[in-house]
């Protein structure tokens, strides 16, 4: 076993981990962060992207000790209180969702992209999210709900400048 410090969605944890224990398997299984989807367990997919450290990861590539001493966000610590994050709002009001399976990481991966392109064009949204697989939607909803979220952020950063 080897123990780890991590703080996520926040909170600070310290916990003891098989070093092979995947940091997918440490946020559901340890921490009870459902809301980080296992899709393949072979990094296709991203349906279990995360921000470790502000970055966007496939939380199935990282090692849980990996991510000893960072910090990791989560789907379910975006949300401001019970305000939703503009791309989780977004992605509602423009249904870019069927099944859900993939949503979460790709609202995590909309957010980085628009954190490092804050208007992005259509086929800079289709780049930044190509990591991340759907197999219900098509995309044109979550690439609507992107440059919803995109233009909400913008005016929000413009009125607090």
């Amino acid at each position: 076993m080897t123990h780890i410090d991590v703080r996520v969605d926040g909170a600070s944890y310290s916990d003891d981990v098989e070093p092979r224990t995947l940091l997918v398997h440490y946020l559901r299984e340890q921490l009870g962060k459902v809301g980080t989807v296992v899709g393949c367990d072979t990094s296709n997919c991203g349906a279990c992207t995360v921000h470790l450290d502000g970055e966007s990861v496939k939380s199935c590539t990282v090692l849980a000790v990996q991510a000893d001493g960072s910090e990791v966000t989560t789907i379910e610590g975006i949300a401001d209180g019970g305000e939703l994050h503009p791309v989780q709002r977004a992605f509602h009001e423009k249904h870019g969702l069927q099944c859900g399976y993939c949503t979460p990481g790709m609202i995590m991966a909309s957010i980085d992209l628009l954190k490092n392109n804050p208007n992005p064009s259509e086929s800079e949204i289709r780049e930044g999210i190509e990591g991340n697989l759907c197999r219900c939607t098509g995309y044109v909803n979550i690439v609507r709900a992107v440059q919803q979220a995109a233009g909400e952020m913008s005016s929000t950063a413009g009125a607090q400048a």
